[in-house]
């Protein structure tokens, strides 16, 4: 046999080079088909239409506490019938909010008004009603100190409820912003920011989000440059029991705007306020702002305390694949005190005036009339959606 040539070998390599190449080649090919496939899949996935829900405070007043007790037999507290009639309202949004303006501190003891502390079973009845997130940057989140504001964060963790505005310290707040939930394939980021915490310092660590312009602009810009395709700023602001917003809610409010908020909400009045659609010509884009929601469920006494509004909101994907507020309406609530056979505060909604309690339909008419006062008197582009 004659030896084979070494031009014969470099021809044979060459070509044995070249198959290689193309498999190598077509494999790569088939993965970038496949990783397409799937990008499409996660784009196709994505939601055309998504509905928020925001309610306003749930306050947890000492006879709350005692109600919650005696429901529970005198052994735990007890808060099953107070979401029951609202809870389907809530349920049916994709995703809720509400402000919990109380420290979860842990026990033995629980306290209401001035400091407040209240048990776990009072944000598992929230969960339980259908709220995905709590708001805790509020004025009163410092009401039993450092190590109750921390507790609270571990609780919600432990209960599985998003929640933001309050960190037990700096890293943890730098883990958490931005915060952008998927829901239904679209990313969603929250925010949340209060006035003060009445004058309580802020001690042991904790990060509690002041409403500061530059942090607030930072933080929506982060959260835009992290995903978030939509960016909800909520807010403990403005002035208790005032029904109209104040000047430095309307700047605070048109600075967020400008800086690209979609939803803007307000909470801390404990009396509702105005909603209004405002355009964002820059982006071309509407911005619905909610200066108060009022009281979600508390013990207060005054007509306008009684009550507050719950504003459900609908975003929807364009032609041009980006989502925008699209529609709101809102519908009003009452809190019926214990009364006959009912032994624990309840949120009844406006549409079920059948059951408030006799002695409080006078208190209910009330409430009702000065919202809607307020609401027809103010509101630009939000109705009622039940009549």
């Amino acid at each position: 046999m004659r030896p084979i040539s070494s031009s014969i070998k470099y021809a044979a390599l060459s070509l044995a080079m070249v198959c290689l190449s193309v498999l190598s080649s077509c494999g790569a090919r088939g993965n970038t088909g496949a990783s397409d496939s799937a990008a499409a899949q996660a784009e196709a996935a994505k939601a055309d239409t998504l509905n928020l829900l925001f309610a306003g405070d749930a306050m947890q007043h000492g006879p709350q506490l005692k109600a919650a007790l005696r429901a529970g037999g005198g052994k735990d507290y007890n808060y099953d019938d107070c979401f029951t009639l609202i809870a389907p309202e809530v349920k049916a949004a994709d995703y809720a909010v509400a402000n919990l303006e109380v420290p979860l501190g842990g026990g033995p003891e629980y306290r209401g008004y001035p400091c407040f502390s209240a048990p776990d079973s009072y944000a598992i009845a929230l969960r339980e009603a259908g709220f995905d997130m709590m708001l805790t940057a509020n004025n009163h989140c410092m009401d039993s100190g450092a190590k109750a504001a921390k507790r609270t964060c571990s609780a919600l963790d432990r209960l599985g409820l998003d929640h933001i505005g309050t960190y037990a310290d700096s890293t943890e707040s730098a883990r958490r912003i931005p915060f952008i939930k998927d829901i239904k394939g679209v990313k969603v980021g929250f925010l949340n920011y209060t006035y003060g915490t009445n004058g309580i310092p802020v001690t042991g660590g904790v990060d509690v989000a002041l409403i500061d312009r530059d942090r607030i602009a930072r933080e929506m810009k982060k959260t835009r440059e992290a995903g978030a395709e939509l960016l909800v700023v909520t807010l403990h602001w403005g002035v208790e029991y005032n029904q109209i917003e104040n000047r430095t809610q309307r700047e605070l409010a048109q600075f967020m705007v400008d800086n690209g908020a979609d939803l803007i909400i307000g909470a801390h009045p404990h009396v509702v306020q105005p909603m209004k659609v405002v355009h964002n010509a820059r982006e071309n884009k509407d911005v619905l702002i909610v200066y108060s929601l009022g009281n979600f469920l508390s013990n207060m006494n005054d007509t306008n305390c009684r009550g507050g509004a719950l504003v459900r909101t609908r975003m929807v994907r364009g032609q041009d694949g980006k989502m925008r507020f699209d529609h709101a309406d809102y519908d009003t609530f009452f809190t019926a005190k214990p009364e006959g056979a009912n032994k624990n505060f309840r949120v009844v909604p406006a549409w079920m005036p059948e059951y408030i309690p006799a002695g409080q339909k006078s208190a209910y008419k009330r409430f009702e009339q000065s919202a809607q006062k307020i609401f027809d008197e103010n509101n630009v582009n939000v109705s009622r959606r039940h009549k």
